[in-house]
């Protein structure tokens, strides 16, 4: 059900699903890939495939009852957090942009100072061959890149569709939204991040972060904070 959707918060690698063999349930759990493979690179943490199960399911369903009974204020919320992470998110992509650009620039200046060199025989054609080769593969690259990144910034641009897209889906789902099923996990849900346990307060603390697909992370607390405000 959760496959391809849970990762590492700490080292972002994918958390791998293991049952010990027995196939039983109530005992499959996730790990961190990273920690299964290399000990020495990340910390050993897991979390029960059925405790994920019920922590998920707990948040989808907040999220929409706060959509079916406090739907202007959820949009409210969640347009104040998409406007600010949108602004800060396009100014980086945009500057990203700026020098993929003034790089395909200096590359092309590059190629046909290489051609004129060749042409008027100050550069011999093995050395022109490979330096043209280069060029024209870096070329390639960052034009792939400029490709990325102009469809990240349309992407953070239509924040707003992507949050009325979200809505819909919710309403639509409400009354299925009584259990987990593979079909609403991916239709709704991006990424599982789960985080190392903490114990430092005496109690197993572990933070799981959610981030629903098109609109991100949901500040559920905060949600229900404003709601009875």
């Amino acid at each position: 059900m959760f496959s391809g959707l849970v990762y590492c918060a700490d080292c972002g690698a994918r958390m791998h699903y293991n049952a010990k063999g027995n196939r039983r349930e109530d005992q499959a759990f996730f790990e961190c890939g990273t920690y299964h493979k290399r000990r020495n690179h990340c910390s050993a943490h897991y979390i029960r495939e059925a405790a994920l199960r019920q922590i998920v399911l707990k948040h989808i369903q907040a999220v929409t009852g706060c959509i079916l009974f406090h739907e202007d204020h959820f949009r409210r919320v969640m347009h104040e957090q998409q406007k600010a992470r949108s602004q800060e998110e396009i100014r980086s992509l945009k500057k990203r942009l700026e020098r993929a650009e003034k790089q395909i620039a200096e590359l092309k200046r590059l190629f046909m100072k290489i051609y004129e060199d060749n042409a008027a025989g100050r550069l011999n054609d093995e050395r022109y061959e490979m330096l043209s080769t280069a060029c024209e593969t870096e070329q390639r690259q960052l034009e792939a890149e400029v490709i990325r990144i102009r469809e990240a910034i349309a992407r953070q641009e239509q924040q707003a569709e992507s949050l009325e897209q979200f809505i819909r889906r919710i309403k639509d789902r409400a009354m299925e939204i009584d259990h987990l099923d593979g079909t609403i996990l991916h239709e709704l849900i991006e990424r599982i991040e789960v985080g190392a346990p903490d114990k430092s307060s005496g109690r197993r603390v572990q933070h799981i972060h959610i981030r629903y697909a098109g609109i991100g992370f949901i500040p559920i607390h905060e949600l229900t904070e404003r709601e009875t405000a």
